[in-house]
């Protein structure tokens, strides 16, 4: 009898799966790949139309003056629809004019002067709201809102008859206060009173917006620093520089830069009270490049102030984002 020898298999430890095909394999790195790629990508894809959109408002007509500022346009040529190239032509008679230089100071000064005041006030006003009662707070709060929400055009033609030379409500104010001396008194015989009442009205103007853009970020300081500064003994002046100032620090940064840019740009206010005169002593950079582009027909020229007003904002722009930069590093 032979015996028959069987041979059995031990089987693994483990449950150890078949290896894959090399195809399969990297057919799922490849879809791996791709995916990751796709999921990078969907963020800006997202975003092109609305980019699109933005290029095409905002970037189309800054390439447009930028192209203008070379040509010589003049009324001729519009009507005509001559292309003539001039070259840096318009930039040289824009900066060899000695007014030009002058309406830039005048505008800088001007500038600077209704954004301090302008922010001043909102921070004060923004700082009085934190200890206000919530009845007088809110009475403040609707008539900032009613102040912010009155059109351009109305509130320069409140502020025309409230500083009329004979009708004025200012000048019959001061007169029955024993200031005989303003009775007829003209605020717009110069240019620095007539800025002065635009100065004021743009500061009116502004301050609702930044109390309340302010007060916001206020609002949002702990309570708990403002009572370990009461328990220290701080006074009210230590206490904003200890513990308001570095909370609200970058956001009066942001409000002062726009505040800057707006009031830099500011047309309307000044051409309504008197067209940039008496003898265009209250003419700014912007009332200028309307004169040149739509009263002269000079449209190159003014392109070339447009530009110039451009690279000044765009320096601001360049030293406000500098100085955030900073403010962000010295927080990390």
């Amino acid at each position: 009898m032979t015996a028959v020898k069987t041979t059995e298999t031990a089987a693994p430890a483990g449950d150890i799966p078949p290896a894959l095909p090399p195809a399969v394999t990297g057919g799922a790195r490849q879809r791996r790949r791709r995916g990751s790629a796709f999921d990078r990508a969907l963020p800006y894809l997202l975003l092109a139309p609305a980019l699109i959109a933005i290029l095409w408002l905002i970037g189309w007509p800054v390439v447009s003056v930028f192209v203008t500022s070379f040509r010589q346009l003049n009324l001729g040529e519009l009507v005509r629809g001559e292309i003539v190239w001039t070259g840096l032509d318009n930039y040289v008679t824009v900066l060899q004019d000695e007014r030009f230089w002058d309406v830039s100071v005048r505008t800088l000064v001007f500038t600077v002067s209704v954004v301090v005041a302008s922010v001043g006030m909102g921070l004060g006003i923004a700082l009085l709201m934190r200890v206000l009662t919530p009845w007088v707070r809110v009475a403040l709060q609707i008539a900032m809102l009613c102040a912010w929400a009155m059109p351009i055009l109305a509130s320069t033609t409140v502020y025309q008859w409230m500083f009329d030379q004979n009708y004025g409500i200012l000048n019959k104010t001061l007169v029955q206060l024993g200031f005989d001396s303003f009775a007829g008194y003209s605020w717009f015989s110069s240019g620095t009173s007539t800025l002065s009442v635009v100065g004021l009205l743009i500061v009116w103007q502004a301050i609702p917006f930044l109390a309340f853009s302010l007060y916001a970020g206020l609002v949002g300081i702990p309570r708990d620093l403002y009572e370990a500064a009461g328990i220290d003994g701080a006074t009210g002046w230590q206490t904003f520089r200890a513990v308001t100032w570095p909370e609200i620090r970058s956001l009066l940064m942001m409000v002062t830069f726009l505040s800057t840019l707006w009031d830099f740009k500011v047309f309307a206010q000044i051409w309504v009270f008197r067209e940039g005169g008496p003898s265009g002593e209250s003419t700014t950079l912007p009332v200028l490049q309307y004169l040149e582009g739509i009263a002269k027909s000079h449209f190159g020229v003014a392109a070339a102030i447009s530009v110039l007003m451009m690279v000044i904002l765009g320096l601001i722009t360049f030293q406000y984002l500098r100085k955030l930069l900073q403010t962000e590093e010295g927080k990390l």
